[in-house]
């Protein structure tokens, strides 16, 4: 069963379109990355999801009904932008009165559960205030997993994490889809969305442009030799007669050599055109070069 199904779906701010026709498919279970950039529609869609905003036009299903039913909103969590919680109260009272206001029943154990799951036990009576930006994110989520939401959307949670907080939020998002939650996240920062994604939908100009599982992604990156020596222009010339797919990294200008079958076979081609290699690694493409590859219309190579 798919969580989301989102069909022709359009929105209109005044004369203009946010959403151009928008088809989104997110599978029970699943870490979907929502990639996009700036005021490509991501927002936008998410804020449909959770009954924020409503579409033009269009079809939006969550477990196979209709978003606006009740019953099945009641099953969605929801962090986009920042939490709403109150400078001066404490993490528990926050999510307390969070609690209260859902109506749910065993409000103090619920909270503990919620913090134990998102690593804010021993913060608890913290001030709001007083918490970092890596902690008042776990707060959101924990806020957003009060009432166990079976689907959980969030808008850009990793942003302005340090690498420590990147962890803890990659090892909280991944506990929670072992443990059965569907997680719809959009983020900015690519190389830590790959680590944890289980699909990838992105998103131009209000359309969706390509929707893949991992699996998928892993197969659209393919290896590549990459090579520095002391003449990189001159070994891309020699390489160029033997080799189709010699490009030159634009980070680092280090070669990389596509179509080789072995880094052995190009050491030993340069060496009989007395070209000695400095450095040497088989690598491959991911997320964030496909994802530039694709957005500037060029090959994924």
């Amino acid at each position: 069963m798919n969580v989301i199904e989102i069909r022709n779906l359009t929105k209109n701010f005044g004369e203009k379109q946010a959403l151009a026709g928008l088809n989104m498919t997110v599978p029970v279970g699943s870490i979907y990355g929502f990639i996009g950039e700036n005021g490509s529609g991501k927002s936008t869609t998410e804020k449909i999801i959770c009954g924020l905003i409503h579409p033009t036009s269009g079809q939006v299903k969550l477990f196979d009904r209709d978003y606006k039913d009740a019953d099945v909103r009641a099953e969605v969590g929801v962090l986009i932008e920042s939490p709403g919680c109150f400078a001066n109260l404490t993490v528990w009272n926050n999510l307390m009165l969070q609690a209260t206001n859902l109506s749910i029943k065993n409000r103090e154990d619920e909270v503990r559960k919620v913090l134990t799951m998102v690593r804010m036990e021993g913060s608890a009576g913290n001030k709001y205030k007083n918490c970092s930006l890596g902690m008042k994110q776990r707060i959101g989520i924990a806020m957003a997993l009060l009432g166990n939401p079976k689907l959980l959307v969030l808008d850009e949670p990793i942003n302005g994490l340090d690498a420590d907080g990147m962890r803890i939020m990659r090892e909280i998002l991944t506990g929670l889809s072992k443990s059965g939650t569907t997680v719809l996240v959009s983020s900015h920062i690519l190389g830590e969305l790959e680590k944890i994604a289980t699909h990838y939908g992105i998103i131009r100009g209000g359309k969706m442009i390509v929707e893949m599982t991992a699996e998928q992604l892993e197969k659209s990156c393919p290896t590549f030799v990459a090579i520095q020596t002391k003449d990189n222009a001159k070994t891309k010339a020699v390489l160029s007669k033997k080799y189709s797919k010699v490009l030159i990294d634009e980070q680092d200008e280090s070669l990389r050599v596509y179509d080789a079958k072995t880094p052995q076979e190009v050491v030993e081609y340069l060496y009989q055109n007395n070209i000695i290699v400095n450095q040497l690694k088989t690598d491959k493409i991911g997320l964030e070069e496909y994802y530039i590859n694709l957005m500037s219309n060029k090959e994924v190579k």
